[in-house]
């Protein structure tokens, strides 16, 4: 078959995986994957070698899927696999990091032939334990464990599996809701996949596979091949639950591959902040395929040549029973540690820092004392700004590296009793330079009349802020109070009792290059849209008194600055 019919097919592939991505998004229940888009679908050989990724979706859970399914396969025995099968587990060492993320695999048969899988991650609300959040001592508290096993077996449901979960968690239908529109998606992926291989006459995916993984492995290593053969060290310090946390990495570039290695990294936290290291090799690999090969699909042969390596017991590759609700939010700060290393090997490459891991938290909603009223578990996901980058501005309230979309105020209200008074853009919170840092958001969260409600943080950037590059200024910091204000911590579950406001100022990212280098026009335009203050066009970026005066009057006028 010739290289332009494998191209064809290879672009179909990817096609089937997005459909069956977006067959998820219109099926599932949880806020988190209908509006937020916190998911992954993918398509594998028989060999359990990830060949397509959807678009939709995050690095987190596609990147670290793509090892899964060899999980599954030896798990469940490959004699043991039967058409009409589908597995599922959470475990978030042989998942995608947490107890929050279910994977569900279903293996394909093509005229009574197993020629490859389709798989999918999704965050689901609830599943049980302490609820989503940093306070658990271990894993065993973070909520109900379903090893890789067989949610259907030739078709046959497991009932007892599914009386089981729905007995373990606050929020039975819908995380059984989720289950099925899991599978279901998987389906719609076997069925496209059934069609494309009668359209071209395949018997199997031998053909197209290794046309996949054999092309996309000789294009990264030709972009790895001409970058410089040097080494660099990144570091990065956060807030961590009630302790700094210092991330370090060594990054070597060699003719072949790329080695990253988190040795120096704190060790195992107290609190469930912790990274399984099947999520931190996810985000450290995404980082660098952006810097590196952004353009060359995800697969299986696209990944192989980046190496990560970290110290077992170490924050990033914490080992069971480790607690690790939150791996995301020192996960999502992977790849700007890794970037403070490549900025010195490939300069004016790499963004400054950003908001780095999503600004999250789940309010779990009760009637106060006296009231009528209902239970809820509300989850929404927001973002603060993104770094700027060599050439541009930094993305207001932009997921980044996660990609996950901010929630709207009109789903997040619909879940239950919870009210979203305020939500807007923070001005002043991008870090200044040549290129500004994307703006932070502010939020006013409480519950409508009658409720009581505990509030589970899970913000970092709240002491040390992203950092500028080249010059760039800091972003702003994330902070957080009650509207009495009684402050709150960044992490951990916090009582608000009926009538009270949480208040949130969610970070800035950072500038990149010298402020007095940046264009005064863009300047204007900035103070114009309301992204920077009299003050920062002052003080900043060196506007006179009578050109801010001249912007603000335009400005009431109703004129284009």
């Amino acid at each position: 078959m010739s290289n332009v019919a494998f191209q064809v097919m290879w672009n179909r592939l990817i096609s089937v995986v997005e459909e069956q991505a977006q067959a998820l998004v219109r099926t599932a229940f949880s806020t988190s994957v209908r509006e937020a888009g916190d998911l992954s679908a993918g398509v594998y050989n028989a060999d359990g070698l990830m060949l397509a990724q959807a678009v939709t979706g995050t690095p987190g859970h596609v990147n670290a899927m793509a090892d899964a399914v060899a999980h599954f396969i030896r798990r469940i025995g490959r004699e043991n696999i039967q058409e009409g099968d589908v597995y599922i587990t959470n475990d978030p060492w042989e998942g995608t990091g947490h107890l929050h993320d279910i994977t569900v695999v279903t293996p394909s048969f093509h005229n009574g032939h197993h020629v490859g899988f389709f798989a999918c991650t999704a965050h689901v609300v609830d599943i049980g334990g302490r609820g989503f959040g940093a306070d658990a001592a271990s894993v065993y508290e973070e909520g109900i464990y379903i090893p890789i096993m067989k949610l259907a077996d030739r078709g046959k449901v497991d009932e007892t599996l599914i009386r089981l979960l729905r007995g373990n968690v606050r929020e039975p239908d819908q995380l059984i809701g989720d289950i099925y529109a899991l599978a279901t998606c998987n389906e719609i992926g076997h069925r496209r996949l059934t069609e494309m291989m009668n359209e071209f006459g395949l018997s199997d995916l031998t053909g197209i596979g290794d046309f996949i993984l054999e092309n996309s492995r000789r294009a990264t290593l030709e972009r790895i091949a001409a970058l410089p053969r040097e080494t660099a060290k990144g570091a990065m310090r956060i807030d961590g639950f009630d302790r700094p946390i210092d991330l370090k990495v060594r990054l070597e570039i060699a003719g072949d591959r790329i080695l990253c290695d988190f040795a120096g990294t704190s060790g195992v936290d107290k609190k469930g902040i912790n990274v399984p290291m099947v999520y931190t090799k996810a985000y450290a690999c995404y980082a660098l395929k952006c810097a590196i090969a952004p353009e060359i699909p995800n697969n299986a042969a696209s990944l192989a040549p980046f190496e990560v390596t970290a110290p077992a017991g170490s924050i990033v590759n914490a080992v069971h029973p480790a607690p690790v609700a939150l791996r995301h939010i020192i996960g999502h700060m992977i790849p700007d540690t890794v970037y403070d290393a490549l900025d010195k090997i490939l300069p004016a490459t790499v963004p400054a820092e950003g908001a780095g891991c999503l600004c999250n938290f789940q309010v779990s909603l009760r009637p106060a004392p006296g009231h009528q009223g209902r239970r809820s578990e509300v989850l929404t996901f927001n973002s603060g700004g993104a770094g700027a980058r060599p050439t541009v501005d930094g993305l207001n309230a932009t997921a980044f590296p996660s990609g996950v979309m901010t929630m709207p105020i009109e789903a997040t209200e619909h879940t239950g009793p919870v009210i979203i008074w305020r939500k807007e853009l923070r001005p002043d919170s991008g870090g200044a330079g040549q290129y500004r840092g994307g703006l932070g958001q502010y939020m006013e969260v409480g519950a409508t009349a009658g409720h009581e409600f505990d509030f589970s943080a899970m913000f970092d950037r709240v002491h040390h802020p992203a950092r500028g590059r080249q010059g760039g200024q800091d972003g702003a910091p994330t902070a957080i109070a009650q509207d009495d204000g009684s402050v709150m911590q960044g992490k951990g579950k916090q009582f608000v009792p009926e009538g009270r406001r949480v208040m949130l100022a969610l970070p800035g990212g950072a500038g990149y290059g010298l402020a007095s280098a940046r264009d005064p026009a863009l300047v204007k335009r900035d103070l114009a849209r309301g992204y920077i203050s009299a003050t920062s066009a002052r003080d900043d970026y060196g506007l006179s008194a009578d050109e801010i005066a001249a912007v603000l009057a335009a400005v009431s006028k109703g004129e284009t600055v």
